[in-house]
């Protein structure tokens, strides 16, 4: 009575319209693979693979292992592998194990640092 037919095409989205809002994974998730966003990304969870996304916010609780590509990265927790950025800050808390090319760096004093920072040309 309510079905759509197997044939409907998709409705496109309207010019300029974006639905790229804030995601948060909490505390309690654990993603294994990769996560692709046109907007925010906020993890306190764990996540274990690739993210690509505009903005990624790492919560104290926060851990991620894999290859990040944004435009802008902040760190509260842990981090673990390449990171490709405009802007990138490590806070207080953080702890990472990473190279990094960026644009912008900001260093909280008691972040923990191993791996090589470099600039983008």
């Amino acid at each position: 009575m309510f079905s759509k037919p197997n044939d409907a095409a998709p409705i496109p989205p309207r010019a300029g319209a974006s639905n790229a809002g804030k995601s948060i994974l909490s505390s309690d998730l654990k993603i294994t693979g990769d996560i692709t966003s046109s907007g925010a990304v906020e993890v306190q969870g764990e996540v274990d693979g690739t993210i690509a996304a505009r903005n990624l916010t790492i919560g104290t609780e926060g851990s991620v292992k894999g290859d990040i590509a944004t435009e802008t990265v902040e760190v509260k927790g842990k981090i673990e592998g390449r990171v490709k950025t405009q802007d990138f800050a490590l806070r207080s808390t953080a702890e990472a194990k990473s190279d990094v090319t960026y644009s912008t760096i900001t260093i909280d004093s008691g972040a923990r640092i191993e791996g090589r920072f470099s600039r983008n040309k």
